[in-house]
């Protein structure tokens, strides 16, 4: 067993990841903490702003909703959350999220395990937000 020098993140520690849309922090990963079966983070989604619809091959993908009112669609159909709503994203849906609400959301994500590759974790299926940001990637399992 491996142990890491660093296993607390704080989410202003790490950069922003807006490509999709949002503000998404990836603060557990094999980049920052050495994870080996999943990572997760926080998303912060201003009223009206969007995630693009994507899918993970090879992950599920677990949210819970701290504060806003949103909207998932998987596969197309539309599912309302609210704080204190936990949701899976099932692995290979096509997922889409959007604040439906008036104040910012925050919501707390994980997803596992990991692809076997970083490049391989997302597939966008519609134009991402902002195709040009970085995109950190979430590191490799070591």
């Amino acid at each position: 067993m491996t142990t890491t020098a660093r296993s607390k993140v704080n989410a202003s520690d790490v950069e922003p990841n807006r490509r999709r849309g949002g503000d998404i922090r990836v603060t557990l990963s094999p980049r920052t903490v050495g994870s080996t079966s999943g990572f997760g983070g926080v998303l912060w989604l201003a009223p009206g702003e969007v995630v693009t619809e994507h899918y993970h091959p090879y992950s599920e993908e677990f949210l819970h909703v701290i504060a806003g009112e949103l909207e998932m669609t998987m596969d197309g159909v539309p599912v309302r959350l609210a704080p204190d709503d936990s949701l899976i994203v099932p692995i290979g849906v096509r997922h889409r999220l959007v604040n439906i609400g008036n104040e910012r959301a925050h919501v707390v994500f994980h997803l596992s395990p990991l692809a076997p590759r970083p490049d391989l974790g997302h597939v966008d299926t519609e134009q991402p937000a902002e195709p040009g940001a970085p995109n950190p990637d979430v590191g490799s399992a070591r």
